[in-house]
């Protein structure tokens, strides 16, 4: 048998799973109900309805720069000219009042902030407060230039005031509820929905409300959420990495730069995944889950994407690296959108992501 940090939850290995992923994940799903490679322990009904003890909670930013400008305002009663601070990360955390020695960072994806992991749309528990409860100390970050992290508008008072062309205008957008709605995998269209689909629609304006515009094509290259990441994992000394959809490739990008206090990725139905033909030195030395769910083959959005993460699973495992890929219809659990953290049986999911911390990662 293959060493248990290198199974794939579908019990295929290398060519073999490559071919399968050219059939329907949904037709594959029906006869490959199968062992995720490790042991799913629940937490327990008490813990999740008891009260919440925590021994400390907060906010802080992580890194930053200090720019000067003469387009700071456009108003007369605020001062054109000054410096101030842009590229910072928010970070909000909860220790437990009894932590494991394993904290989790959670990374939210695109149009979207740290609200991502709180409270779902309905009302339910958030994948922020169960980490806590399970006894991680966990920390949810707005990602630079999103929420509560800056922006710098600067380069918008500067072409207001003539100062630049409006062909320097930076580049921002927002997801249309109907274009969200097909990539998130609600369903095939607006307000059509997939047969058994987990996400709670009922509550989808609540979903609405948390998105906002997305600077990312006005970032900085590379994306100064990367090496803010970096400082907090260094800061963190033991840390899992939990990204999501856009911020996906962000751990990757984080490991590529220093592995310090990483002791794990955990890749939620990531955007990209790192090139199978490129440098996997830096996967190779920390276990990796890379996580999709449901109807992955009718998206061709996510369809290309499963495969290349699939490519890289198989190539860094042949490198050495202890690599995983999830795929929740092979293990019996069906109709998980993109937004698993807020579907209905998002908490399952939830046991699922802490058992493998727990038996991957010394988190004791």
């Amino acid at each position: 048998m293959a060493r248990r940090g290198h199974r794939f939850a579908l019990a295929l290995t290398g060519a073999t799973l490559l071919g399968a992923l050219l059939a329907p994940v949904a037709a594959r799903a029906a006869d490959a109900i199968g062992d995720p490679g490790f042991k799913i322990v629940a937490l327990d009904k008490k813990a999740l309805a008891g009260p919440l003890t925590i021994a400390r909670q907060g906010s802080f930013f992580v890194g930053g720069r200090d720019i000067q400008s003469q387009d700071l305002s456009t108003l007369p009663a605020y001062a054109a000219a000054g410096t101030i601070t842009v590229d910072q990360m928010y970070t909000r955390f909860q220790v437990p009042a009894t932590a494991r020695g394993t904290s989790i960072v959670l990374i939210h994806g695109c149009c979207l902030t740290g609200k991502t992991w709180e409270t779902t749309p309905d009302g339910r528990m958030g994948w922020d407060e169960y980490f806590v409860r399970r006894g991680f100390p966990t920390y949810v970050i707005d990602q630079s230039g999103r929420g509560r992290s800056a922006v710098d508008a600067t380069a918008m008072n500067a072409i207001k005031t003539g100062r630049a062309k409006p062909d320097q205008l930076p580049v921002v957008f927002a997801a249309s509820h109907e274009s969200a709605w097909r990539i998130f995998r609600f369903g095939p269209e607006y307000p059509k929905v997939y047969e058994g689909m987990q996400f709670p629609v009922a509550a989808q304006r609540e979903l609405w409300q948390q998105m906002v515009p997305d600077w990312l094509n006005a970032m900085p290259t590379p994306n100064p959420t990367v090496p803010a990441l970096s400082e907090l994992a260094r800061q963190l000394k033991k840390t899992v990495l939990i990204s999501h959809s856009q911020s996906g490739i962000f751990p990757f990008q984080t490991a590529s730069l220093d592995r310090a206090g990483i002791d794990a990725i955990i890749a939620v139905e990531p955007g990209a995944c790192p090139a199978a033909d490129g440098d996997l030195k830096p996967y190779t030395g920390m276990p990796i889950m890379v996580l999709f769910g449901d109807y992955i083959d009718l998206s061709t959005r996510w369809a290309p994407r499963l495969k290349t993460c699939t490519e890289f699973v198989e190539k860094t495992n042949k490198a050495g690296g202890r690599a995983e890929l999830l795929l929740l219809p092979a293990i019996g659990i069906k109709g998980n959108s993109h937004m698993l953290m807020q579907d209905a049986n998002s908490l399952q999911i939830a046991d699922i992501l802490a058992s493998w911390i727990e038996q991957r990662t010394a988190s004791k």
